[in-house]
């Protein structure tokens, strides 16, 4: 019970480690499978397979699996955050390199700030939380301004704002999963999600006529690696640390990976990929990190 609740130090640097590094390289991955198939099919792969296998595990132990209203919730959750925000996501990184990518999608923290002001009225607008949505709104528009004299090119604008209104979408989902019916087990609500969000855009993908346009033989090994990468990795992996980190860490230190997140993105962008890295990705991700830390730092004030 001891070694439970203190556990070694090395597991819990391995479950940081796999959430920074796995998490931020996940955008690198899903830029090399979108470029060859169709970007919802992909999401619906990646979502349905993991989903699948964390579900079967769930029922394997024995766990309470959603019941009735549960599943309207899960539903419901499954649209907001793996259709439209991880489908937004998915097509913009058609347009968009892997790094800017991460750092629209580390917005989030600023839209959620937003939502709890305006929709569930749990926070105040204060003076810290104005500057840091201002600092936030700046970082987004360096990124993508064609009239500032800065090195490298401003990313594409609709790639932008679908990853604008992913991140909107991913704050509301946020935002009414704290007032609607749920299971108890992060793990089978997770596993739950997925396996509803990967059926879902897979109905999305037949709609938008993606299964004609895709052709495995044509697909290369790099595109399913990423995949299996996506799959194993990115989703059963990186969910089981940030599981485990929840149970034996403040959600303070946990949330940190919003913004190590972008930066290790970044990194891996340029030296694997060989994205550009100037002074426009260079202050648009500063202005971005500064905000997200700006505000999951704040404290919330009594009302």
């Amino acid at each position: 019970m001891e070694a439970e609740t203190h556990p070694p130090l090395w597991k819990t640097l391995l479950a940081f480690a796999i959430l920074y590094i796995v998490w931020g390289s996940t955008y690198l991955a899903i830029r090399v499978g979108v470029q060859e198939v169709p970007p919802l099919l992909f999401a619906a792969m990646r979502f349905l397979f993991a989903g699948l296998l964390l579900y079967g595990w769930v029922m394997v132990r024995g766990e309470r699996l959603p019941k009735g209203r549960q599943w309207s919730s899960i539903c419901l959750l499954a649209l907001l955050y793996f259709v439209l925000d991880y489908g937004f996501l998915f097509w913009a990184e058609q347009r968009v390199p892997s790094g800017p990518a991460a750092v629209m999608m580390a917005t989030i923290p600023v839209f959620i700030a937003l939502s709890e002001i305006v929709i569930l009225r749990t926070q105040r607008m204060t003076l810290r939380l104005a500057a840091a949505l201002l600092i936030g709104i700046g970082g987004v528009g360096v990124l993508v301004s064609r009239s500032l004299n800065l090195s490298g090119a401003p990313i594409d604008r609709m790639g932008v704002l679908a990853m604008m209104l992913g991140a909107f979408c991913w704050s509301i989902g946020t935002v009414l999963s704290r007032r609607l019916p749920l299971p108890e087990s992060r793990t089978v609500n997770s596993a739950a999600q997925m396996l509803a969000g990967g059926a879902m855009l897979t109905a999305a993908a037949a709609a938008f006529g993606e299964f004609q346009r895709f052709h495995p033989r044509a697909v290369s090994a790099e595109a399913w690696w990423a995949l299996l990468y996506l799959v194993v990795a990115g989703s059963i992996l990186g969910f089981t640390a940030y599981v485990w980190l929840i149970h034996h860490e403040s959600p303070t230190k946990v949330g940190t990976y919003a913004y190590v997140n972008p930066v290790v993105a970044v990194v891996l962008g340029y030296f694997l990929a060989g994205e550009t890295v100037g002074l426009r990705t260079v202050l648009g991700t500063l202005f971005v990190l500064v905000s997200v830390v700006m505000i999951t730092t704040a404290r919330k004030p009594a009302r």
